[in-house]
């Protein structure tokens, strides 16, 4: 059955690829067509390991041959197939929580899963110690564990770290990579703990982004099968964070109360944990789907620039006024399209490259950069001969602009060719706006898996110099999209995109990627960039 459902679909899309190559008259014509696909309920949010995820897959590889790009995936097909474990919690999962009482604590009332885990099947109880922020920063004499020992505990920590204003402490009133959950639970595990259980941040009102957190979280875990399980890591609800501290040293409310007067303390709490949590598991294969253009310079053609995109998005969750698909259609479903219709101008003008192009879609993005993190564990190339990666994670959607922004530009070389290629357009270079958190702007997607792996790596976005539209009305759409839409059934095609903008994003991009593929000069880190010591 599902043979014949993906026959019937391709043969679709077979037809469209004909009406199509009549019709259309500029590259946002099939953008848009492509996101049309891609975007639509028939896709079901393009989750990992899905008929859906599987469809889009299909989708770009049978464009990628047509735009006669050469495949670089398994046994000469454009598909590099990933292995990857997923797990979900079944409702009947929960914590008995143990005091001078007993509590019981049920899923999505009481808790979430950040990560899974085989690791904790036990009948005994489990102690918890609570560490403050859950950090240990050498750089700034900060460490929330120097007072207690989480060996064989469960490890209670805010989510955040220590305000500043000082850019030189915790990157001061922006966030470092110390406030993210991954870089907390292997701080607790390398301090021997067995868990986590993250008490989430609350901006307004507790109840509703506990709300929001139970619909984001309750997804599949999904990791690749040949990297260690992670440790099993919860977030907790406000009324049972409470629970979580009764009878210790200090009450939830006076912790809460040391957190803002910056004298947060760590303790061991007197409640213990039973753990009684069931899982539905699966292995499975999901592919990031590659080819390549071959650059025409001797010198240059076996360098190569990496351009990605990642396909993926959340698949069907938790309905949302009656919707449960989570199309993602900003994230990243225009990305797609648009890289789609770079491979095709770019196959036609291929005789201008000097290097050679990857044109890179990933799978598994949501889920922790699973696709580009398998893609630099096994480049199809030396990863010594991929000399850049160019991100692309979203797409200028509000106006037509007058300024762009590359996201991690100010670490490597491309800066300048950035400069260079803004200049050419008459467009002003700027920075991310302040409203907006540069740090975590380029640690949440593709380009960090690059940059881990010693290549420079940028995204490029437009900026908020906008042609119709206010600089403040600009930033507050884009905050209303991260704060009402991005990963919820809303960011749908019934989103208003301005491809007058799009147009303008795709011609800078299609010129970047000409300018770095063809430049005379090396592309390095710079002296000041954190990633320096990644080099190859």
């Amino acid at each position: 059955m599902i043979k014949l459902f993906l026959r019937i679909i391709l043969s679709g899309f077979v037809l469209f690829s004909v009406v199509a190559e009549i019709s259309y008259a500029q590259d946002t014509l099939l953008i848009k067509k492509h996101l049309s696909y891609l975007g639509s309920d028939l896709f079901g949010g393009r989750g990992s390991g899905t008929i859906g995820g599987e469809l889009s897959a299909k989708y770009i590889a049978l464009y990628l041959n047509k735009y006669e790009l050469k495949p670089m995936g398994y046994e000469n097909t454009f598909y590099q197939y990933l292995p990857m474990h997923g797990s979900q919690a079944k409702e009947s999962s929960k914590i008995i929580l143990m005091n001078d009482s007993s509590d019981t604590l049920t899923i999505n009332n009481d808790f979430e899963f950040f990560h899974t885990s085989g690791r904790i099947f036990t009948p005994n109880l489990i102690s918890l110690a609570f560490v403050g922020y859950g950090i240990i920063a050498s750089e700034f004499d900060y460490d929330d564990y120097k007072d207690v020992d989480v060996e064989g505990k469960i490890a209670v920590y805010f989510g955040g770290e220590p305000y500043s204003d000082d850019p030189d402490y915790f990157n001061g009133q922006y966030s470092s990579k110390y406030s993210f959950a991954d870089t907390k639970q292997k701080i607790a595990l390398s301090k021997g703990a067995v868990g986590t259980i993250q008490i989430p941040n609350y901006r307004g009102t507790a109840k509703d982004l506990w709300e929001k957190l139970i619909h984001e979280f309750y997804f599949e875990d999904i990791t690749l099968a040949y990297l260690p399980t992670p440790m099993l890591s919860l977030l907790i609800s406000p009324k049972s964070a409470k629970k979580l501290f009764d009878g210790s040293q200090y009450s939830f409310e006076q912790v809460s109360a040391q957190r803002f007067s910056g004298e947060l303390k760590s303790f061991y709490l007197k409640s213990k944990l039973l753990l009684q949590l069931d899982f539905n598991r699966r292995d499975f294969i999901s592919p990031n789907v590659v080819g390549y253009l071959k650059g025409n310079d001797e010198k240059f053609n076996d360098e190569y620039v990496v351009i990605s995109a990642h396909y993926d998005h959340l698949g069907i969750g938790l309905p949302v006024k009656g919707d449960s698909i989570y199309n993602g259609v900003l994230d990243n479903g225009i990305g797609v399209s648009v890289l789609l219709e770079l491979a095709s101008k770019l196959s036609e003008n291929n005789y201008l490259l000097k290097r050679s192009i990857i044109f890179l879609f990933t799978t598994g993005e949501e889920k922790g950069l699973l696709g580009s993190k398998y893609f630099v564990d096994h480049t199809p190339v030396p990863v010594d001969k991929i000399v850049a990666n160019i991100n692309i994670d979203g797409f200028a959607v509000i106006d037509d602009f007058r300024s762009v922004v590359g996201v991690g530009a100010e670490f490597s070389s491309m800066n300048d060719i950035l400069r260079e290629t803004a200049d050419e357009a008459k467009l002003k270079l700027e920075k991310i706006p302040a409203e907006f958190d540069s740090f975590e702007s380029f640690l949440h997607s593709d380009q960090l898996s690059f940059a881990n792996a010693g290549i420079p790596s940028i995204l490029v976005s437009d900026g908020v110099d906008y042609v119709n539209v206010t600089k403040s009305e600009g930033i507050r759409k884009w905050k209303d999209y991260i704060h009402n839409k991005y990963h919820t059934p809303f960011d749908d095609l019934m989103q208003k995109i301005n491809y007058e903008a799009v147009q303008r994003h795709f011609n800078f991009m299609y010129n970047f990627i000409l300018n770095v593929a063809n430049t005379k000069n090396e592309i390095n880190w710079n002296n000041s960039s954190p990633y320096q010591s990644n080099n190859k």
